[in-house]
Formats: C-alpha cells, sequence, structure tokens
C-alpha cells in the first residue's frame, strides 16, 4: 500500500467509516503501535518516538506522529506532505446508544483517484479485521 503523489496537486479530503466488533482498546492498539500496524496495514512497521518507517513490498514511506489521543484518534503525516495540511488519522468513535465501534479514516486523494483511494482502504481494513477476528 504504498501512496506516493505529488504535493502539488490540490487534494481531496475524504472520511470513510467501518464498523469495527472489538474493543476500543484493542482497535487503539492496532492502529497506534508499530506492532499492531505490521498486523495490517503495512508488511514492517518501525517506530521511534513520533517518527514511522512503513515498508510494503520493497517500497518505504515515513511518516510523523502528529496527534493522538489514547484510545480515541492518531493522525500521521506522510514526509512528502511536511509543508502541507495534509494527514491520515485512524478515529475510533463509540456509538453511546449501541456501543457499536466504528473506525473512521480520514486521507487525503487526487479527485480522480478517490474510488481507488476507498478500495485500498477497503482492502487494508478488511484485513485489519481478519487481524483482530471482527
Amino acid at each position: 500500500m504504498s501512496i506516493l503523489r505529488q504535493t502539488s496537486v490540490l487534494m481531496k479530503k475524504i472520511e470513510i467509516e467501518y464498523l469495527i466488533h472489538c474493543s476500543p482498546k484493542l482497535l487503539f492498539s492496532m492502529i497506534s503501535t508499530s506492532n499492531g500496524m505490521a498486523e495490517w496495514f503495512a508488511d514492517k512497521v518501525e517506530a521511534r518516538h513520533d517518527q514511522y518507517s512503513f515498508h510494503w513490498d520493497g517500497s518505504d514511506q515515513n511518516a510523523t506522529l502528529i496527534a493522538s489521543k489514547e484510545n480515541e484518534f492518531v493522525r500521521f503525516q506522510w514526509e512528502e506532505d511536511e509543508d502541507t495540511d495534509y494527514y491520515f488519522e485512524f478515529k475510533i468513535v463509540v456509538d453511546s446508544l449501541t456501543n457499536d465501534v466504528a473506525l473512521v479514516i480520514t486521507d487525503f486523494c487526487e479527485a480522480d483517484e478517490e474510488n481507488e483511494t476507498i478500495l485500498l482502504w477497503d482492502r487494508q481494513v478488511a484485513d485489519l479485521k481478519h487481524a483482530i477476528g471482527a
């Protein structure tokens, strides 16, 4: 899942919500730790403080953890997006009536790549659900 793009192009913000059958605490560990993310997001993830290296099939990308709140969300920014407002975020939302847990992913993509980006996240989240047995 390498996400390389030109940052000079105006990007479109997208949000995608997925129902995840697990506890917010388990989900947070899967979206915020290198071990958890290596089970679904990348082949290998290395973290040192707020710097993350993601490895996919010989492709590497670096990101900075720019914000987080335990059991609620994590927000990363790709190295190549450093001087922009672009980021990707994993947010945990718990429905107050049903206690259903959802993962809301916020990302940016070129307008003509929205469908492909959503399909990419669909595959990644399918891997996440498989990893947690949901």
